[in-house]
């Protein structure tokens, strides 16, 4: 058995965790239903385990990640992966900043959230709140968990994504491809993971931090490590619309 192109099945004793459809999701050629299963298999985790994922398996993540297409194959998708006390330094900034400071998105957010797209938004929100007991009209509550973002829900590793500035909106349509793709070749080997427009919110903080040059943008942040099966957060899955929604055929 084979995962997806150049990621290592196990570490540790020979495992990752992997539950049996991750055991089957890839061979050389997917299936159309091992490929679903590796999308279905994935969610946007918000509770992991304090345990490291080991530099090489991350390394054959990007790795796969990588093969991914781009507008002229420009490949615009810069990486920065924090790990151990790197982690514990972002994760403290970032709280402070969340505490203290406005977000500043460096690269256009939605203006605003209308019709369908509002009402999924809303039904993932409390999809959330009620996962973790936050009820209706509880500030607190629901402040604590917006609060988890910064806190990387805490996971072991963070990547930070960038992409150059002069490519405008199609090297950040890149990144999102490369984006989606490394976080399902983190699924195929039983990583957990989460993509987070909020850390790029503060720019201002993790530029300096990290310091990235001036010609890159921060597209996301995303949390990354094993997750926690038993945290509430992970209890929830999104539905998605139905190809009829989508297709408009001619």
């Amino acid at each position: 058995m084979q995962g997806l192109p150049g990621l290592p099945i196990g570490a540790k004793g020979g495992s990752l965790g992997r539950t049996n459809t991750q055991e089957n999701i890839m061979t050389d050629k997917a299936s159309p239903e091992q490929f679903n299963a590796l999308l279905a298999a994935r969610y946007s985790c918000r509770g992991f385990l304090p345990r490291p994922v080991p530099d090489a398996v991350i390394t054959r993540m990007v790795t796969t990640a990588q093969q991914v297409p781009s507008w002229c194959n420009a490949q615009p998708w810069q990486m920065i992966i924090t790990r151990g006390q790197a982690t514990e330094d972002i994760r403290d900034k970032l709280m402070q900043a969340a505490m203290t400071l406005p977000m500043q998105h460096e690269i256009s957010v939605p203006g605003k959230y209308e019709g369908i797209y509002k009402q999924r938004r809303s039904d993932c929100g409390w999809q959330l709140y009620d996962s973790v007991g936050v009820t209706k009209g509880d500030r607190a509550g629901s402040g604590q968990q917006m609060l988890e973002n910064f806190r990387l829900f805490g996971a072991p590793h963070l990547a930070i994504v960038t992409t150059e500035a002069i490519l405008g909106a199609y090297g950040v349509l890149d990144c999102g491809a490369f984006i989606t793709a490394f976080m399902l070749a983190a699924e195929a080997v039983g990583v957990a993971s989460i993509a987070q427009a909020a850390i790029a919110g503060y720019s201002a903080v993790v530029r300096p931090h990290f310091g990235i040059a001036a010609n890159r943008q921060i597209v996301c942040g995303i949390s990354f490590g094993y997750p926690d099966p038993d945290h509430p957060a992970n209890q929830f899955r999104t539905p998605r619309a139905d190809a009829a929604e989508v297709i408009d055929w001619h």
